[in-house]
């Protein structure tokens, strides 16, 4: 088995539970991978102690000290490519990003957005599905664009909406799922077998229907 690990650098804003998925699955080897650094743009949040707790070199980079979008992601783009990444995921970065930053990046940056894109692209989704009457909600894997958002569709994951949800309770459920996926996704790409080509996913070499792959956790 070789010994190489993908490079990964990790963007968050907040909790960071999917950064910490990550680590948890890199550190047990299910994903080979190396998490060489964490960057928020914000300070004082959960992920950057989960950083910190496992050793790994996290960079605060406030968005409010640049004066436009384009000059906070130039300094974004200078600190991550001096880690010399062969992946950028986005798990909780609260950031709509340039044009020029995701065409810097693409095919190689991934986000996770808690919704069945193309629905409820943005922020409150969860109470967005509920006040829909959606009978499913769930999770998606893409990869980034300058759309946001809108980015191809690599993995989803499906949740009921039952009866008595609340948007907190729809979210715990999702970010479970959340959670799975992500290292999942992940892995795929380290492993070759998820690639990005001609603004559509590729697996093991084949176009990837509209929508991604559906994970179903009962069929593990």
């Amino acid at each position: 088995m070789s010994d190489f690990k993908t490079r990964v650098v990790v963007l968050i804003s907040g909790g960071g539970t999917n950064l910490q998925a990550l680590i948890d699955a890199a550190e047990d080897e299910a994903l080979p991978i190396k998490i060489c650094a964490v960057i928020s743009n914000r300070d004082n949040v959960k992920g950057l102690e989960r950083a910190a707790n496992h050793n790994i070199p996290a960079f605060v980079v406030s968005h409010k000290s640049f004066t436009s979008r384009e000059a906070f992601d130039e300094r974004l783009m200078e600190i991550i490519d001096a880690q010399g990444p062969d992946l950028v995921v986005l798990a909780g970065f609260m950031r709509i990003l340039t044009p020029a930053f995701t065409e810097h990046y693409a095919g190689r940056m991934l986000n996770i957005h808690p919704s069945l894109l193309p629905k409820y692209q943005g922020l409150n989704t969860h109470q967005r599905a509920l006040d829909a009457g959606d009978e499913e909600h769930g999770v998606s894997i893409h990869f980034v664009t300058a759309e946001l958002d809108g980015g191809p569709v690599a993995l989803q994951a499906r949740v009921p909406v039952l009866a008595d949800d609340t948007a907190e309770t729809l979210a715990a459920r999702v970010q479970t799922q959340e959670h799975i996926l992500y290292p999942l996704a992940v892995k795929w790409f380290a492993e070759g077998r998820l690639q990005y080509r001609d603004g559509a996913c590729y697996f093991d070499g084949e176009p990837m229907p509209a929508g991604g792959v559906n994970y179903d956790a009962s069929t593990e």
